[in-house]
C-alpha cells in the first residue's frame, strides 16, 4: 500500500468522527442537557443540533411527556389506629429539564417519599370511616404539598389519585357484615313501606267503593222516591180531574187492604176504624135502590159492635181467636170480594131500574 495513502485514510476517519461528534439530532418532546467540560452549558432542543466535539457531553436525556408513576402500597394508620395500605398513582410533567437534572438526584425516589410523608400527615388526622370516603379531599391536599415542592425541580404535579385503601382484614370482615345488616335494614324499610303503601292504597280504593255505592243508593233512592212522588201526584190531579165520587174512593180504599197482610211475620192484622165506613159507602153506592148484601153487612155490624165495646175513635184490632179469621191476608180478600159483588149486584139493579122492560132483580136472596 502507498504510504500516502495511510495518512489520507487516518484523516477521513476523523474528519468522520468530529463531524459525527458535532451534529446531535433530538427528537420531539426530548431535552438533553448538555455539559462542556463537566458544566451544564445549555439544553438542546428537538431537531439538528451543533456542538463541540470532545468538549461538549450529553448528561442527561429527559422526556417532557406527561408521565405516570404508581407507588408501592405503603402502610398508613389512622386517627383511630388502625394500618391502612394505601396505592397512590402520581400523573407528573418536566417543565424545566435543567432543575429536574441538577436540583434533585431523583427525582422519582423524592416524589414517592414526599408523598408518603404527606399520606401519613393526612390520613394521621381522619378516621377510617372518613378515610374511606374522603377521597376528593386527599388527593387535593396531595397534590397541593407536591406542587409545592417539585415546583423548584422543574416538575409540576397534574393529579395524584389514590388507587386503593386496603384496610386489615378482620376490619374488612366487620364492614361487611355492616354492610350486609345496613342492606337488610333497607330492605326492611323498603318491604314495611311497599306494604304500608299498598294498604293505603287499598283502603282509599275501599273508601271510594263505598262512596260511590252510597252515592248510587242515594241517586236511586232520590229518583224512586221522585218517581213515587210523580205517581202521587198524577193519581191526585186525575183524581180531581174526573171529579171521583165516594164509590169508587171506597173501593180503591177496600182494594188497599190486602197488602197490609202479605208479610209473613205479622201475627195479627189491625183494621182501621175507616173499614166499616167504606164498605157502607160501597153498599149505599146506588142509594136506596139496593139493600145491603147479608155477607157485607154483616162485617160491618160486628166492627161496629168491637167498635163500641173498646170506645169511640179506637180502631178495632183482629188476632188470634175462636171468631178471627185464620189469616189476615184471607180476611181482607174476603172483604175486598164482597164489596166488589155488592157493587156489582148494585150496578145490575141500577140498570134494571133504568129499563122498564127488563124484570127488577130482587134485592133479597131469602125472598122467594
Amino acid at each position: 500500500m502507498d504510504p500516502v495513502v495511510i495518512p489520507i485514510l487516518v484523516a477521513a476517519i476523523i474528519v468522520v468522527f468530529l463531524v459525527a461528534s458535532t451534529v446531535r439530532i433530538v427528537p420531539q418532546a426530548r431535552r438533553y442537557n448538555i455539559e462542556r467540560f463537566g458544566r451544564y452549558r445549555r439544553t438542546l432542543q428537538p431537531g439538528l443540533n451543533l456542538v463541540l466535539p470532545v468538549a461538549d457531553r450529553i448528561n442527561t436525556k429527559l422526556d417532557v411527556r406527561e408521565q405516570v408513576y404508581s407507588s408501592a402500597p405503603k402502610p398508613v394508620i389512622t386517627e383511630d389506629n388502625l394500618v391502612v395500605n394505601i396505592d397512590t398513582v402520581l400523573y407528573y410533567q418536566i417543565t424545566d429539564p435543567r432543575a429536574a437534572a441538577y436540583e434533585v438526584a431523583d427525582y422519582l425516589q423524592a416524589i414517592d417519599q414526599l408523598t408518603v410523608t404527606t399520606l401519613r400527615n393526612v390520613i394521621g388526622s381522619m378516621d377510617l370511616e372518613e378515610t374511606l370516603t374522603s377521597r376528593e379531599e386527599i388527593n387535593a391536599r396531595l397534590r397541593t404539598v407536591l406542587d409545592d415542592a417539585t415546583g423548584k425541580w422543574g416538575i409540576r404535579v397534574n393529579r395524584v389519585e389514590i388507587k386503593a385503601i386496603d384496610p386489615p382484614h378482620t376490619i374488612k370482615e366487620a364492614m361487611e357484615k355492616q354492610m350486609r345488616a345496613e342492606r337488610d335494614k333497607r330492605a326492611a324499610i323498603l318491604h314495611a313501606e311497599g306494604e304500608r303503601q299498598a294498604k293505603i292504597l287499598t283502603a282509599e280504593g275501599t273508601k271510594q267503593k263505598d262512596i260511590l255505592e252510597a252515592q248510587g243508593t242515594q241517586q236511586a233512592m232520590i229518583l224512586r222516591a221522585d218517581g213515587e212522588a210523580q205517581a202521587v201526584e198524577r193519581v191526585f190531579q186525575a183524581v180531581h180531574r174526573n171529579n171521583a165520587d165516594p164509590k169508587i174512593l171506597a173501593y180503591k180504599y177496600l182494594e188497599t187492604l190486602p197488602h197490609l197482610a202479605k208479610s209473613d211475620n205479622n201475627t195479627f192484622w189491625v183494621i182501621p176504624g175507616e173499614l166499616t165506613e167504606a164498605v157502607r159507602t160501597v153498599t149505599r153506592a146506588f142509594g136506596d135502590q139496593s139493600a145491603p148484601d147479608p155477607s157485607v153487612s154483616a162485617q160491618p155490624e160486628e166492627a161496629a159492635t168491637a167498635d163500641g165495646a173498646s170506645g169511640e175513635g179506637r180502631t178495632p184490632m183482629l188476632g188470634a181467636g175462636p171468631a178471627s179469621p185464620p189469616n189476615a191476608a184471607t180476611a181482607a180478600e174476603e172483604a175486598v170480594k164482597q164489596a166488589a159483588a155488592a157493587v156489582s149486584d148494585a150496578k145490575a139493579e141500577a140498570e134494571a131500574a133504568k129499563s122498564p122492560q127488563a124484570p127488577r132483580r130482587k134485592r133479597n136472596s131469602h125472598d122467594g
